[in-house]
């Protein structure tokens, strides 16, 4: 394949905003931002839907507040042993001798620091999953690189076990699993906000408690149901793919970013609405991010600005999850009146696709 057989794509792109967003990864001198974000979808509802929620955040003095509360990327290696004695007598020299593979990716990489490694033995096979911090990049290829090398240098330990795979499915690389939100993968972001009652009936026509009682009911009973994996949300790989598009992400990463929690209360004083994304797979370098439209769109976010490593992938993860909310927030309002939904689906598309 060469150049010639490239083709580009066309994915309706608009920017919707701006969102008032605040936390530690929007770095500002203001009590808060006001960043309008790009999406690229051809389900162009998602525009005014997300749109609604972004108008509402700005009535709101703090806005959508984000937090980072962890970040990591992962590659769990396999190795295999003669039996079970083998393969556990590996899992702990792996474990003890851990500061020597933290010096191994150290003199590899400029950017790859591990952070930690967790080994699971399953009959005569080790399983260790690597878990590194990546600066900027989402550390694929990174953290593969580094793995091979910590895998060299532990069969050249002499421990008795054999090379199994560079990739033993423990990572879990964009698949639905549980162990990327129980011991951590991407970055772990929580944005949420506390709406006045009055601004929930003004502006989203229903009240605190519906919204809070439709997200129990929904997100959590149904997804229950469903046999969902620690995830309980309305549709938040909607508005994920939409952002990954437009700003050079790997998209089938909505996988497991997808998977979130949607969380909201009655309060006294309003209606408090979170959503918790436990694994943002996101970069701002890297394959993709060197497309002239991808840049321009980062550098309109403010994430290309000369931050410490890690900060403006952070601040692109915090974003996302502040439009994932907005999303989020205006769908649910939507369902808790009959009809709306879709009359508000017919509208819209009607608005968008021209008549034959």
């Amino acid at each position: 394949m060469n150049d010639s057989d490239t083709i580009v794509t066309e994915i309706p792109t608009r920017w919707v905003g701006p969102l008032r967003v605040s936390g530690d990864a929007i770095t500002t001198e203001a009590p808060h931002s006001e960043i309008a974000v790009p999406l690229a979808t051809y389900e162009t509802p998602l525009w005014p839907s997300v749109g609604r929620g972004a108008s509402i955040s700005r009535e709101i003095p703090g806005g959508i507040r984000t937090v980072v509360i962890g970040e990591r990327m992962t590659r769990s290696v396999l190795f295999v042993a003669e039996g079970a004695v083998g393969a556990d007598a590996a899992a702990r020299a792996v474990q003890q001798r851990l500061p020597e593979l933290q010096e191994v990716v150290s003199a590899g990489s400029r950017h790859a620091q591990l952070l930690e490694a967790h080994p699971e033995v399953v009959g005569n096979l080790l399983f260790v999953r690597f878990a590194f911090l990546t600066g900027d990049a989402s550390g694929h290829n990174m953290v593969t690189n580094a793995s091979d090398a910590l895998m060299q240098r532990i069969l050249s330990w002499g421990l008795g076990i054999d090379y199994g795979s560079i990739s033993g499915n423990f990572c879990s690389d964009k698949k639905a699993t549980a162990v990327n939100g129980i011991l951590g993968r991407g970055r772990n972001v929580v944005a949420e906000i506390l709406l006045p009652h009055e601004v929930v009936e003004r502006r989203l026509r229903t009240t605190a408690r519906r919204v809070a009682d439709l997200s129990v009911r929904k997100n959590l009973v149904g997804s229950t149901i469903a046999g969902a994996i620690r995830s309980a949300n309305a549709h938040y790989a909607n508005m994920l793919l939409a952002f990954y598009l437009a700003t050079g992400q790997d998209a089938a990463n909505i996988v497991e970013g997808s998977q979130g929690i949607t969380y909201a209360e009655e309060r006294e004083d309003g209606l408090y609405f979170s959503c918790t994304l436990p694994h943002l797979i996101v970069g701002t370098v890297g394959n993709g991010k060197h497309l002239a439209h991808v840049n321009a769109n980062l550098e309109r976010l403010g994430c290309r600005d000369e931050r410490e490593p890690g900060a403006n992938a952070r601040r692109l993860a915090a974003l996302m999850a502040a439009t994932v909310l907005c999303g989020e927030l205006s769908l649910l309002a939507a369902q808790t009146n009959p009809g709306e939904l879709m009359a508000a689906h017919l509208l819209m598309e009607r608005k968008e696709t021209p008549s034959a």
